[in-house]
């Protein structure tokens, strides 16, 4: 079974808002937590041991951005460190770790904060192909980022730490702003990944439903179909978020990273119709499965009933010559049974040139 189907936890419904409960699968590792301190001119990357660490350092005089990657949500007690380290709203803490959350954007401390969760999509199984949602969250301050993820199955943030790392492109040069654009365009460039192995399975089933492949079943469309929609409840939010911080009211969003945050609406964009047009295509690869389900029922009943009416006049001929009465001229014929063999014959002929005379058969 999918991680996505894990149902809410029970206790979560009825605890007070703000209880930092996981929700989500089992997770057996333990939480990592990444600082990379950087500027244009210095970079510094650590695994912390402790949540203490994670305290801004005042002793690097020149402005930098500060961004905690927090790898695993399922420890409350580590959560729970970070907001008070950090001064985080309890309502916040408590979205961080419910893995149900739908993506969303708020704010919070009058406007100085800024709280994001989105969902990062992974492969689970190609046969028959099924997502997996991985539950990710950033809180945006003025010049520091933290990001959380659900899982440690690898970490999808490692081009952008790579990047910052070689110096390469503007990543070190913008703020904090353009750190989270930089996270949130892997999460997009990754929908991308998965559209293209969806429109290789589409197209795979689209031979097999017009070559009329009996092996491809009802379920495996529907597994798929049930897969997209998945897939756009989860990319559709992010439209209206993008839009959000796009906002000239926003204190956090610097007008330099503007223009990239319009290019990424825009990919969004594309993703949303690109799953739009596959949905489309998939409504009428059913219809097509379910027309050629049907035709070939047609066509084994159109042969049975071809069938049924040769055997039909037989079966009576048959049937008269085998009542058992005493006084039937033709059972004392000393050539009947040869010339009732014939009749039967000549009656299967006849019907049979009549049938494709008519173009049934």
């Amino acid at each position: 079974m999918s991680k996505r189907r894990h149902r809410p936890n029970k206790k979560n419904l009825l605890t007070s808002p703000g209880t930092l409960t996981y929700v989500g699968p089992d997770v057996e590792l333990k939480t990592q937590i990444k600082r990379v301190d950087y500027s244009e001119r210095f970079h510094r990357e650590e695994i912390v041991k402790s949540v203490a660490a994670c305290t801004p350092d005042s002793h690097v005089k020149e402005p930098h951005v500060t961004w905690i990657d927090v790898d695993g949500i399922h420890e409350s007690h580590v959560i729970g460190q970070l907001g008070q380290l950090f001064r985080l709203h309890p309502l916040l803490l408590e979205d961080i770790m419910n893995t149900e959350q739908k993506p969303k954007l708020e704010y919070y401390d009058d406007g100085g904060r800024l709280f994001m969760t989105l969902k990062m999509l992974h492969i689970e199984e190609e046969k028959p192909f099924c997502l997996n949602a991985e539950h990710v969250s950033f809180v945006l301050g003025e010049r520091a980022l933290i990001s959380f993820q659900e899982e440690r199955t690898g970490d999808i943030f490692v081009p952008v730490i790579d990047r910052l790392k070689a110096s390469v492109g503007k990543t070190r040069r913008y703020g904090a702003d353009y750190l989270l654009y930089a996270l949130m365009d892997i999460i997009v460039d990754n929908y991308f990944l998965i559209l293209e192995k969806m429109g290789e399975e589409l197209d795979l089933m689209e031979e097999e439903v017009i070559s009329g492949n009996q092996n491809l079943s009802l379920a495996d469309l529907y597994s798929l179909k049930r897969e997209l929609t998945l897939f756009r409840r989860v990319v559709w939010p992010l439209r209206e978020i993008i839009v959000q911080l796009m906002r000239d009211d926003n204190p956090l969003i610097t007008r330099d990273v503007s223009p990239y945050l319009r290019d990424l609406h825009d990919h969004i964009m594309q993703v949303i119709d690109t799953i739009d047009s596959y949905r489309e295509l998939l409504a009428s690869l059913v219809d097509v499965h379910l027309s050629t389900l049907s035709n070939r029922m047609n066509s084994v009943m159109k042969t049975l009933t071809i069938f049924s009416a040769i055997f039909m006049p037989l079966t009576f001929i048959v049937g008269v010559y085998g009542m058992n009465f005493e006084f039937m001229p033709e059972l004392t014929t000393r050539y009947g049974y040869f010339v009732v063999w014939g009749i039967m014959i000549v009656v299967t002929i006849a019907l049979i040139i009549y049938f494709k005379w008519r173009k049934w058969m």
